[in-house]
């Protein structure tokens, strides 16, 4: 009677011994799929960021009064420099700042017929629009990644592994209030 008993517990314990690594393996997995898209968002992120100059320098060539514009765009770009590695925060300000700086340049090229027609900044146009694509497919990657994160964390009983392992939450990369603004359509 007492080794059956005994096997039940060794049983049971053993049951919660490999729920105890499965639920602390699934959480692994989800913070390491966060941290891999953000670096696949950090990279898109560079590439924009090296991208910039050269589309400063083509377009400096025929606005040399707008000053103001590729002072914003010199001051985002140095932001983002300063943006800690892992500070999404810190990150995504100055994305959104750099974003509002680069939609300003664009805006501005409209009043420069001869600039819209240059070969060289429509291909640095066209691989900007091609980055931001990715960007956005990134951001998007990565906070699915951080929403099935933070619904793990909350679940009982997963959350109770999350806790015991200090897994916590991570922040959602997000769009800054003027990226939500609606689109001004004039004709």
């Amino acid at each position: 009677m007492v080794s059956t008993t005994l096997w039940i517990v060794i049983g049971v314990a053993a049951i919660l011994v490999l729920w105890i690594i499965f639920a602390f393996n699934s959480l692994v997995r989800l913070r390491n799929r966060i941290e891999n898209a953000w670096s696949q968002i950090d990279v898109q992120l560079k590439k924009r960021f090296d991208l910039v100059p050269n589309l400063v320098k083509t377009v400096k060539a025929y606005m040399k009064h707008e000053r103001e514009t590729f002072e914003e765009i010199t001051k985002a770009r140095s932001i983002m420099t300063k943006a800690g590695e892992g500070d999404v925060k810190k990150k995504a300000q100055a994305n959104n700042m750099l974003t509002d700086a680069l939609k300003t340049i664009f805006a501005v090229a409209e009043n420069y017929p001869k600039l819209r027609a240059s070969e060289n900044f429509q291909m640095l146009q066209e691989e900007l629009s091609g980055i931001e694509n990715k960007i956005a497919y990134a951001r998007q990657f990565y906070n699915d990644q951080v929403l099935k994160l933070d619904n793990a964390t909350d679940v009982f009983p997963t959350s109770i592994i999350a806790k015991l392992f200090n897994i916590g939450k991570k922040d959602y990369f997000e769009a800054g209030k003027e990226e939500k603004k609606s689109v001004e359509v004039k004709f």
